[in-house]
Formats: structure tokens, sequence, C-alpha cells
């Protein structure tokens, strides 16, 4: 496994618009690398959710103190419960370096509904991939990407899709 390139965390921070963001989900932060980044560019009063399949990972992430940081170990599939259980409401970014292509399409679909029903009004959608499968699974959800561009420095190179959920920005 390789870290994502500061150059990478850059174009997912902006996307996401993390400086103005209060309420954040990451699913699959893997080792935290990201999730560090992600941290380093929320206000004070943000909040940043942490969704990891992996125990390993999870336990990994327990290493991270911050504040306003929550580890969550489980299913993106669960979004929903998984932010009433952490009495967060609706995210305005949710950012997502899970392998949608590695995954059945119909776990894919389910997650792609999840963020899109957890996010609030005016929300972001932020995945960065390998390949394209993402924007296959998740345009039919929440249309089509508002953005789509190619980190180059990074190994491998990645994808960085962004989508928008329709209404006012979040409050």
């Amino acid at each position: 496994m390789i870290p994502s390139s500061r150059f990478l965390e850059n174009r997912i921070v902006e996307a996401a618009d993390l400086s103005s963001a209060r309420r954040v989900v990451e699913l699959g932060p893997g080792t935290g690398g990201t999730t560090r980044t992600f941290l380093s560019h929320l206000g004070p009063e943000a909040r940043l959710l942490s969704i990891e399949l992996s125990p390993f990972f999870h336990e990994l992430l327990e290493e991270i103190s911050d504040p306003r940081f929550i580890n969550h170990l489980g299913s993106a599939e669960y979004l929903a419960d998984i932010l009433a259980r952490h009495q967060m409401e609706s995210p305005d970014v949710v950012i997502s370096g899970i392998p949608f292509s590695k995954m059945p399409e119909a776990v894919g679909t389910r997650i792609a509904r999840s963020i899109h029903e957890s996010l609030c009004e005016g929300g972001r959608f932020v995945a960065y991939q390998f390949r394209r499968h993402v924007a296959q699974v998740t345009s039919p959800v929440m249309g089509e990407p508002v953005s789509c561009s190619l980190e180059l420095w990074n190994i491998p190179p990645m994808r960085v899709y962004c989508w928008g959920k329709p209404g006012a920005a979040c409050g």
C-alpha cells in the first residue's frame, strides 16, 4: 500500500472545500495519512467521522488523538445509522478512497445511495479512484460529476471525482 501523495491530498482538500466544511465523513481511511491531512485543513469546530471496514486499519486509526476525530469500524452501506450513532448531523462532505471497482456492483450502489441520502442539501461527495468504476456506480444515483480531474503526481495516478447534491449549502 503506497500512501497518497501530497499532490493528491491537496487536490482532494480543494475538491472537498475542507476549509469551510463542518461535518466531514471519510470512507476507507486506511492507515490514516489522508485523515491527518484532512484534519489539518478543518476548522476547530468541524468534525471528521472516519468509517473503516478493516479491523486492522481501524486499530491503527486509534492512534489519532484529535477531539474532532471519530473513528468507526463498519460499512459505508450503513452511513445513516453510523451518523445517528455518533449524533452527527448530515455531512456537508463525504470523501471516499474505497475501491468501488473491487466490490460487487450492488454493494457499490447501496453505498452511493447511502451517501446521497445522508448528504445535506448542497453537500459534496468526493471520490479518489484509480479506475472510473465509481462514476458508473455513482452517476445513476447522484447524476454526472460536477468535476473530474486526474492527479498524475501520485502512484498510481488517481482521478478525483466530485458530485454535488442540489440545494442550499449546509448550515
